[in-house]
């Protein structure tokens, strides 16, 4: 009976949470279920408020819900492999990195606030897509093949007529070789992770409780 009533509160705290939002209380909800685990509202709105936060605008909540359950996908894979966890100096390289991509420190600060974001919740963003892109990275970096006539092509499509467009003389081959081997190799992890997900998605039941609009 006590264990009944523990399951009947989570699932209540689960679907009338609350939380601060711009001065008024926002309740919460279940935005999606994916095997045993589920997606919240809440969720969804902070991923959205990230993204406005470093793209400057965020994707509709559809979208953002399937990028959710995509890094449910990950993660999952990424626990069951007992893939450790990036050192803690990683993490603060990567959220300082993201923190010098905008003009000036008050820059940053006047984004992060009109997102309406803390800076614990940005660092825990950067260390989450940090653990994700490295178990990414870690699976299928050894998969992708990269040749000579595949950096040559890169260099002569892509290199040579960005560097005409800029009025600038493009690097030799030979100098932008290892940039452009490993420019290459992410799009390899790229393809490979979108493949390996449209097969996942196929194989965990997910039921969505968000409307066409995303609400």
């Amino acid at each position: 009976m006590k264990t009944r009533l523990v399951i009947v509160v989570w699932v209540a705290m689960a679907l009338f949470a609350v939380r601060p939002a711009g001065g008024q209380r926002v309740i919460d909800r279940i935005a999606a279920r994916v095997d045993d685990d589920v997606i919240l509202l809440s969720d969804v709105r902070e991923l959205g408020e990230y993204q406005e936060l470093v793209d400057g605008r965020a994707e509709g909540n559809g979208q953002l819900l399937d990028r959710l359950v995509d890094q449910w996908i990950v993660r999952k894979e990424a626990e069951t492999a007992r893939f450790a966890h990036p050192p803690k100096e990683d993490v603060e390289q990567s959220w300082e990195r993201l923190k010098n991509s905008f003009a000036t420190p008050q820059d940053y600060e006047e984004r992060r606030k009109r997102a309406g974001l803390t800076d614990e919740e940005v660092r825990s963003f950067v260390e989450s897509q940090l653990y994700l892109n490295s178990y990414l990275d870690s699976r299928f970096r050894p998969l992708v093949r990269v040749d000579q006539k595949a950096i040559e092509d890169f260099y002569n499509n892509r290199v040579v007529p960005r560097a005409k467009e800029r009025g600038q003389a493009p690097p030799s081959i030979e100098d932008a070789r290892d940039t452009i081997r490993e420019a290459l190799i992410q799009q390899g992890i790229t393809e490979q992770t979108d493949r390996w997900l449209k097969e996942s998605r196929a194989r965990v039941q997910v039921q969505k409780f968000l409307d066409e609009n995303g609400q």
